[in-house]
């Protein structure tokens, strides 16, 4: 990340900052993730490694498009062309061409799941060569391509974004939670949907698979995978660190060969509080706001998934239920967690907190939230999110001054679900892995090395 703040009055509905820096050609790229862990034929890799195949190929969309010099001004608009863009150029990197790292991350088979197959004729089998007809002759699918089962590490949008009712390209492995969210909310068959449950190995395509807790949003895991050479690749998927995960079985007996990091804050300034902290510290807070006006609306704004355990520590502080819209409800009930279904409420008027999306945490969508609930004389909402921290701030929270406007107010409070810059180098250490790829904000060669000193210093320390 560069220096500048990313903090945002204006979040988009997956509590990103809507408008990002970009100034000096970063903040553009701020929020890019390079997500989505394939079981990959690497029966043609050439003794390529994954990682290198795979940033050679190119996974900046932006890279795709080139412009065609033979054409004049006025056919530009229309004159791009797709072409395969090379990272390692891109990024300055050199590679050996005598490369010795072996086959691909997964050396699987081709195709799909037969079970699947023999239950679906329209499933792919992705990976088979091209069929062509005429005179053009068959050319072989990329190893992209050839993947015969994808990873999905939780149900967030920038995560999920391929999916749709007609996904047909193969098995999504992901958590029960996961599972069924992928399936009531985007409609995907259920043949295609593999649940794995947590801490379980599972043989898939000969490589050893354990989901492991993220410590991120409910159904969120990390993905721990055992090679047939006895390799181990983790990928933390999107994660909150924590010292509980040092004392997982599988991460404190072997230190991996790749760690997929989820770099999100991966930058000094980083430095939250602790979620407990921050809980604590908004549960004083509405506890005042009734206080003085009994009339109180409290809103937490929150994603689709995610902040549950922010809106539940108020409701459980103040004894009130938690009023959340019927798509809310439906996906926070297929959660299997008592303690917060038990709390939730159909009706808006019985109950003060409610639950609204991150985006709608502006005065005049909020004035217009109170105006439909007579009843109720202010709004005091909390943005639940790590890019409201400030490095002035740090772990002080009593130093956060609200924002204000008539009959609403709202408060930033640094929640975050991603790890702080502090709990990525202690898990960094711990794990002592032989080579870190970051996962996010890696579009920008300055960011990307700023990282990578972060990593060695890291690893010396």
């Amino acid at each position: 990340m560069d220096d500048s703040s990313f903090i945002s009055n204006e979040l988009d509905e997956n509590g990103f900052p809507s408008c990002l820096a970009e100034d000096d050609g970063e903040g553009g790229d701020s929020c890019e993730e390079v997500d989505g862990v394939g079981i990959v034929d690497g029966s043609d890799g050439k003794g390529e490694s994954f990682a290198g195949s795979f940033y050679r190929s190119g996974t900046d969309c932006s890279s795709l498009l080139q412009k065609d010099p033979s054409l004049t001004d006025t056919r530009k608009s229309s004159g791009t062309r797709l072409v395969q863009a090379d990272l390692f150029k891109m990024w300055g990197l050199k590679r050996a061409a005598d490369s010795k790292a072996g086959a691909s991350l997964i050396n699987g088979t081709r195709g799909s799941d037969d079970r699947a197959l023999q239950k679906n004729p329209k499933l792919r089998r992705v990976g088979e060569d091209i069929a062509t007809s005429g005179n053009v002759a068959k050319r072989n699918c990329p190893f992209y391509k050839r993947i015969a089962g994808y990873f999905l590490s939780h149900f967030h949008h920038d995560h999920y974004g391929g999916l749709r009712k007609e996904w047909s390209h193969g098995p999504i492995y992901c958590t029960p939670i996961t599972a069924r969210l992928v399936k009531s909310c985007l409609a995907v068959d259920s043949i295609f949907i593999c649940s794995l449950e947590l801490d379980t190995e599972y043989t898939i395509e000969g490589i050893k698979v354990t989901m492991l807790e993220a410590n991120h949003c409910p159904g969120a895991a990390m993905i721990y995978f055992r090679l047939l050479d006895g390799r181990c690749y983790l990928h933390t998927g999107d994660f909150r660190a924590c010292r509980r995960m040092q004392s997982h079985p599988l991460l404190s007996s072997q230190h991996p060969s790749v760690l997929y990091l989820d770099t999100t804050y991966c930058d000094p300034k980083y430095r939250f509080p602790s979620r407990e902290d921050v809980l604590h510290y908004t549960v004083e807070i509405a506890k005042s706001g009734l206080k003085k006006q009994p009339k109180t609306l409290i809103v937490v704004g929150a994603y689709s998934i995610g902040k549950e355990n922010v809106y539940l520590a108020i409701s459980e502080a103040l004894s009130i239920q938690i009023y959340v819209n019927a798509s809310r409800r439906r996906i926070l009930q297929s959660y299997g967690w008592d303690e917060l279904s038990k709390r939730l409420s159909s009706d808006g008027h019985e109950t003060p907190l409610h639950v609204l999306p991150i985006s709608m945490l502006s005065f005049e969508r909020l004035k217009q939230y109170l105006d439909g609930y007579r009843q109720f004389a202010s709004v005091l909402a909390f943005r639940p999110t790590g890019w409201t921290y400030s490095e002035k701030i740090g772990e002080q929270l009593d130093l956060i001054k609200p924002k204000s406007k008539g009959r609403i107010t709202i408060y930033g409070v640094p929640y975050s679900e991603h790890s702080s810059y502090l709990e990525l180098k202690e898990f960094v250490q711990f794990l002592q892995p032989e080579k870190i790829i970051p996962t996010v904000n890696v579009g920008n060669a300055a960011t990307r090395d700023k990282m990578q000193k972060c990593f060695q210093d890291w690893m010396k320390s």
